[in-house]
């Protein structure tokens, strides 16, 4: 009876690691880029204040997760009777940080292997002497539930250039506006970083990296 129970244990087990080890945050949903959303000439002009301004990420792996922050390097956004209309932001991906290991522990080789700065390795992630800035511009956004708003727009990673929506939280007051986003996921696959993905490469057994990646947008702008 133990030699028999033993296995499904251990495939118990291994199913709640890989669980463990995956995101509970919503899939953003993803489409083919559109146009960006025009406002009026009289909208009300925000200018991003990127010190207080960040994009938080997460990777998956079935070892275990880690996760970072990357800063924007500038963006406009413009309101029409107090309401978000559109804007872009650029995203600098020099700036990209692990901040889940210490320095000397890791953290300076993995910070290296995403940018692309390690010589034969530019591609395996974001490749930033290439591309040193990703970019969002807003197609729409829509009124939802309880004060959320769903944001869509362009976001253009490595030359790849794909629609996501997610939720977010707007709030518009005193000059001041502020836009947070639930955490969401995109699949890294559809902006050409593949490195490490099953769906990509074949034999990886247990070394891929999950596909999914978990972000979670914080920005601050203040009325130009």
């Amino acid at each position: 009876m133990i030699k028999k129970t033993l296995p499904i244990v251990l495939l118990l087990v291994f199913t709640f690691a890989m669980t463990g080890c995956k995101n509970n945050a919503a899939e953003a949903n993803t489409s083919e880029a559109e146009a960006a959303a025009v406002s009026e000439s009289s909208s009300e002009k925000f200018t991003v204040n990127v010190a207080q301004s960040t994009i938080e990420w997460k990777g998956f792996k079935p070892t275990g997760t880690h996760n970072g922050t990357i800063s924007l390097d500038n963006g406009v956004f413009k309101t029409d009777g107090g309401k978000l209309q559109s804007g872009t932001f650029l995203i600098d991906m020099n700036s990209i940080t692990v901040t889940d290991l210490e320095a000397g522990d890791g953290k300076e080789d993995l910070e290296a292997h995403l940018k692309g700065t390690v010589e034969g390795k530019e591609n395996h992630f974001f490749d930033v002497s290439k591309f040193p800035s990703a970019a969002f511009e807003i197609t729409s956004t829509e009124s939802l539930a309880a004060g959320k708003t769903r944001l869509s727009g362009n976001l253009s990673i490595k030359g790849q250039k794909h629609n996501i929506s997610f939720p977010v939280t707007i709030t518009n007051s005193n000059d001041q506006m502020t836009i947070e986003s639930d955490p969401f996921t995109i699949d890294r696959t559809k902006w050409n970083v593949n490195y490490g993905s099953k769906s990509i490469f074949e034999d990886l057994g247990d070394k891929f990296i999950n596909d999914d990646i978990e972000l979670k947008i914080s920005i601050s702008a203040k009325k130009a």
